[in-house]
């Protein structure tokens, strides 16, 4: 089966990072103010200004990455080897690799067929006593089902930690996602809506959390607080390394951040496209397309089919590769991965649906800068297929 089509310079590719007006000019005016390092640039503060307002959390941390910002989370948990925390099978691994740095394990759940996020009605099974968190993560943008989760969480005293890689200007019920947990960690790695290359930060939604958040970002050291004049030298004080983004990387994020409005007008075009113009198709060859429930809005990170099978896929990855369309696979299974079963264990039950899936989705490609012809010919190369055998049928 194809993995990941060979583009051409005919091929639409599966995405490309975008990059507006100002990130240029912005860059050179932090080099220019000789503010290099984080966290409390000018560009910095900008940037966590807007993610604030974007998300609705009340206090954003910016970070090199949202791996680094689950370490983060994972620090603030005081974590002892053995202790559990609850993940999803279907995921990215530092979902569950920031906690195993800590000495957590990992317990893997599946996922929902819809939208293949971490299934609520399997997680109170997993919960033992050893269990200090429940991690998830909304997939392709789509929330999680925040309320039961939440409740299960609060009956056996969790905190629920958000993986919101995917998911800035996500919704569910009013409310944005990465603010619904006690943390929520973003990603700015290029394939992002917005981007600067490499770049996360931590939402800190439990006030309790914030100054130790600080001190850990900051190598241990109370260093925010002896710059905001809080202190008058700063020490060594935690354990701790060093989550900051610098400036630079900061000056380009801004950018980004300004343009978001524009950047999800763009991507959102593209996505409802797909969605409608595929809606027969998929109907009559029993692919399955992305599941939005009720209340939740999605940032249109990904637009992703599900086959029947893994044979139908690897015939639909060769179809689109023939027309000039990259499309790839996408996660793994953890809990079938070397690290995954060396580090961690598998809720009762297993993970099916996580293998399935993983076997048979496909990502499409998806960007702020596509054109209306490229998305045509997407659409075009997969109306044109027609699985194997459905004569039959």
């Amino acid at each position: 089966m194809t993995l990941i089509t060979q583009a051409s310079p005919e091929t639409v590719p599966l995405y490309v990072p975008y990059v507006g007006a100002r990130e240029e000019s912005y860059v050179q005016e932090a080099i220019a103010s000789r503010k290099l390092d984080g966290p409390d640039g000018p560009f910095a503060r900008r940037a966590t200004t807007l993610l604030e307002r974007y998300t609705g959390s009340p206090h954003a941390l910016l970070a090199p990455s949202c791996t680094q910002a689950l370490e983060i989370a994972a620090f603030l948990l005081d974590l002892e080897p053995g202790d559990e925390v609850i993940v999803p099978s279907y995921t990215f691994p530092p979902t569950a690799s920031a906690f195993v740095l800590r000495g957590a394990v990992p317990v893997y759940v599946d996922c929902r067929p819809d939208t293949l996020n971490l299934d609520e009605r399997l997680v109170e099974a997993a919960i033992t006593e050893r269990t200090r968190a429940i991690v998830v993560m909304h997939y392709a943008g789509v929330a999680c089902a925040m309320d039961e989760i939440g409740e299960i969480a609060g009956r056996h005293g969790l905190p629920v930690i958000e993986d919101n890689a995917h998911g800035l200007t996500g919704s569910y019920h009013g409310r944005g996602l990465g603010s619904l947990g006690a943390l929520g960690a973003l990603s700015f790695q290029q394939t992002k809506n917005v981007q600067c290359g490499e770049g996360g930060a931590l939402l800190v939604n439990d006030p309790a959390l914030l100054e130790r958040a600080e001190i850990v970002r900051d190598k241990g050291t109370d260093r925010c607080q002896y710059f905001r004049g809080e202190v008058d030298k700063y020490r060594w004080v935690d354990v701790g390394s060093s989550y900051l983004l610098s400036d630079m990387l900061a000056a380009f994020l801004t950018a980004q951040l300004e343009e978001l409005p524009d950047i999800q007008r763009r991507r959102l075009g593209v996505w409802d496209t797909y969605h409608r113009e595929l809606a027969g198709w998929a109907e009559r060859t029993a692919i399955k397309t992305p599941s939005v429930p009720a209340g939740c809005t999605h940032p249109a990170h990904i637009y992703y089919l599900v086959p029947p099978d893994a044979a139908t896929t690897g015939a639909l990855l060769d179809h689109l590769a023939g027309h000039g369309v990259r499309a790839a696979i996408h996660f793994q299974p953890l809990h079938t991965s070397p690290a995954g079963r060396r580090y961690g264990r598998t809720a009762p039950g297993g993970c099916p649906v996580t293998e399935r899936v993983a076997e048979c989705l496909i990502r499409l490609p998806l960007y702020a800068g596509m054109t209306g012809a490229q998305v045509a010919r997407v659409v075009d190369a997969l109306t044109s297929f027609e699985p194997r055998g459905k004569e039959s049928r």
